[in-house]
């Protein structure tokens, strides 16, 4: 198509678009321009005067034929031409930067690898474009993946860079090149790019000092045959023995859909194994996987799915993450408020979790309580908790069947602030004495609650109704309400539960809020909402408004561990994501040896209030066991959080301990992992990415190219960039296309007066 251009208008669609049309005949030609159109009217005039068989149809069609022609002559008298600025010959630089990434090394469909245009085209003596390019500038060559450098020779590339960033590559070459006059710059790369930061970033700069950027892209948009994880997200850390659900992504291009296994492995073993069935090419296919992890320690998790007869690239698939298995004794306070079956049952179905202590505090007349699973015997000696300080040790808090009358009004904020700040987990259970039975409703704990409270049962003998509990979509996907079972069967276990019973109607949930699982009556009436849980601040709050989910443990079949594994399950999930007083995160969990990690820190006291004046120090252990200290600072910017950097330098998982002192009292410490491995990123969506690489050139005022139109780039970058220019006219009147233009008028004009029978 550009050559038919070419050949009608005689320069390229790019060469208009760079350039201004301008006339070029002298001020003398106005006055024959006049003439003309005096001609021109007194043309039109004849045919309205001309009589015969010609109707007023056939006088206007050859009228505007005739207007048409001498106006395309009149355009060519007016010697039109294209104003071009071009740059001038060994004036100016060109910056090309080549991407020296591991995805240029990936190959083509026709067997070639994306690196081998790169040798084709920039060798020397032997490639037409470098020469070209050489005779119109000086080229400065730079190479990038995760950071952009000067290099003289095809040899220094390696093409074995784990990171591709365009935006720090394009700065580096604008930085290098500032103060020279420079036309442009070339990037050749497949656009694969692996980093967080916007392009549009450094587009801006570019921008503003008129540097055009020109894309070559490289490789193929879509790689195939070929099957691709898609990112794995799994907590940094997690309670020993807790069942994880991890949503997988996989897409398949060229390798059909059908049926493959997907496998999630540790170090040892497979923990669980799923067949996925595989979508049309390019549309992704999530899948849902369980496993359970056992072992307590950092722990690297593989999910893998073994490579494919006629693979192109196999390295995509298999993803890696890494999660801290902690074996500490969490503490969950229960309050209750009357003597009931579903007290003793629930302890006894989390006695054998060694990861959970269930303290009871259960009244049993007035002002006296029954405390069970203390640490000692002032913990809870005055009944439920006064101050912040003494509630907040706890981890989760469950209020049972108790009234909202019982708590002063400070302790209602307090339970209702160990939510939003502390970021505790809160599980309100069903009972005679809950809900808006309780009187909850208007306390500052009814807005943590995660259903919406209606009016009090009033009726004599109050509400009652038996349910049959099964999950929601949302509660299928849901570890809390697996019930140890497998996938394929959740909803089969679900229904061969007993119906349970509730006495507070509760039939909506707050915005926001997730219903997990929900109740049938049994003798018909308005489904009731079961489980459901909300956000509320920095933690979470659950309703559980069934009464009696001990009924569960009278199944018969002596095996069925339901009613154990639901608790279990619902505890640690309470639990689940419930910061310490002193927390300690990274930047980056996964990073190469050399990178630059930052160790942020959230320093509060033990009723969570942010603290600046602690001292701070994290402990780095490499996987040699070499210990540093490093001090951590407070960032000013935000209350309670510092940070310190380092640069794991072997490869390995390296642990970082932070600790916070106070006063000289130890505040609290905390401890995460980082992972200092080579990237597999490059292989990852790793088709060209074309709308990058163009939305670049457009932004920029370049152009983009494919390998096989990229001849014309030394003579686009002479029209288009910038630096020491010139100002060049090319006559436009002598192009084909008029010529053609004036051909056809004249043949319509005569064809329509033989079609109608006038000549």
């Amino acid at each position: 198509m550009d050559e038919i251009f070419e050949f009608l208008f005689k320069f390229r669609s790019f060469v208009f678009e760079q350039g201004d049309l301008a006339f070029g005949a002298p001020t003398s030609l106005r006055l024959g321009l006049g003439i003309a159109g005096v001609v021109a009217a007194s043309a039109v005039a004849t045919y309205t005067i001309a009589r015969g068989r010609s109707t007023v149809a056939d006088r206007g069609v050859m009228a505007g034929l005739r207007v048409a022609l001498l106006g395309l002559l009149v355009f060519c008298l007016m010697q039109p031409t294209l104003v071009l600025s071009t740059v001038v010959p060994q004036q100016n630089f060109v910056g090309v930067l080549v991407d020296d990434s591991r995805s240029m090394g990936l190959e083509n469909q026709d067997g070639s690898a994306r690196a081998d245009f790169v040798a084709q085209a920039f060798t020397p003596e032997e490639s037409d474009l470098l020469a070209r390019l050489q005779e119109r500038f000086v080229l400065r060559f730079f190479r990038f993946s995760d950071v952009a450098t000067r290099f003289d020779g095809l040899d220094e590339l390696t093409f074995d860079g784990t990171h591709t960033n365009v935006a720090r590559a394009l700065d580096a070459a604008r930085q290098e090149l500032a103060g020279l006059p420079l036309s442009g710059l070339v990037v050749v790369s497949d656009g694969a790019d692996t980093d967080d930061r916007p392009v549009t970033e450094a587009l801006v700069p570019l921008q503003a000092a008129g540097v055009p950027v020109f894309t070559v892209g490289v490789g193929d948009e879509v790689i195939e045959p070929d099957v691709e994880l898609g990112r794995v997200e799994l907590p940094r850390a997690v309670l020993q023995g807790s069942t994880l659900m991890v949503d997988v992504v996989v897409t398949q291009n060229g390798i059909g859909q059908r049926e493959i296994p997907l496998l999630v492995e540790d170090a040892t073993r497979i923990l669980a194994e799923e067949t996925v069935t595989l979508g049309p090419d390019g549309e992704p296919v999530v899948v849902r996987i369980a496993f359970q992890l056992e072992r307590e320690g950092s722990r690297r998790i593989d999910f893998r799915i073994p490579a494919q007869p006629g693979e192109r690239v196999e390295r995509n698939n298999r993803r890696t993450a890494w999660i801290d298995v902690r074996g500490e004794r969490e503490k969950v306070l229960y309050f209750e408020g009357e003597p009931r079956y579903e007290v003793s049952f629930m302890r006894r179905a989390v006695e054998d979790d060694e990861n959970l202590q269930l303290v009871l505090l259960q009244r049993t007349a007035e002002s006296k309580f029954l405390r069970l699973s203390v640490d000692d015997s002032t913990e809870l000696a005055f009944g439920f908790p006064t101050s912040r300080e003494e509630l907040y040790r706890y981890r989760g808090l469950v209020l049972g069947s108790v009234e909202a009358s019982f708590f002063t009004f400070d302790q209602l904020q307090m339970i209702a602030d160990f939510v939003s700040e502390r970021g505790g987990g809160l599980l309100f259970l069903g009972g005679h004495a809950a809900f808006a039975e309780g009187g909850w409703a208007g306390t500052p704990v009814e807005e943590v609650m995660p259903v919406v409270l209606g009016d009090p049962v009033t009726v004599e003998g109050g509400y009652f109704q038996e349910v049959a509990v099964g999950p929601t979509p949302a509660g299928l996907a849901h570890p809390a309400v697996q019930l140890d079972a497998d996938l394929t069967q959740l909803r089969a276990r679900w229904d061969s539960l007993p119906p349970l019973t509730v006495v507070n109607p509760v039939h909506e949930v707050r915005p926001g809020a997730t219903t997990l699982l929900t109740g049938t009556p049994v003798l018909g009436g308005r489904d009731q909402v079961v489980l459901s849980f909300q956000r509320y601040g920095r933690g979470k709050a659950i309703a559980l408004t069934a009464q009696d989910t001990w009924i569960w443990q009278m199944v018969p079949a002596l095996e069925d561990r339901s009613h154990e594994s639901f608790w279990q399950q619902m505890l640690r999930w309470l639990i689940d994501g419930v910061p310490t007083s002193t927390r300690v995160s990274t930047d980056q969990e996964r990073v190469e040896p050399g990178e630059t990690v930052r160790v942020l820190g959230s320093v509060s006291d033990s009723t969570y209030i942010e603290v600046n004046d602690a001292a701070v120090m994290a402990r780095v252990t490499s996987p040699t066991g070499v210990v540093t200290e490093m001090p951590a600072e407070w960032t000013v910017e935000t209350d309670g959080e510092y940070t310190v950097d380092f640069r794991p330098d072997e490869l390995g998982d390296w642990e970082v301990e932070l600790f916070a002192d106070r006063d000289g009292v130890r505040v609290g410490g905390d401890r995460t992992w980082i992972h200092a491995a080579p990237s597999d990123d490059e292989y990852f969506e790793a088709g060209r990415r074309t709308a990058l690489l163009r939305r670049i050139a457009d932004d920029t005022g370049g152009r983009f190219y494919t390998p096989e139109e990229v001849a014309t780039l030394p003579e686009d970058i002479t029209i288009s960039g910038g630096g020491v220019t010139l100002v060049e006219e090319h006559d436009l009147w002598d192009m084909p296309a008029l010529f053609f233009l004036i051909l056809l008028l004249m043949g319509a004009e005569w064809g329509y007066r033989r079609l109608r029978g006038l000549v």
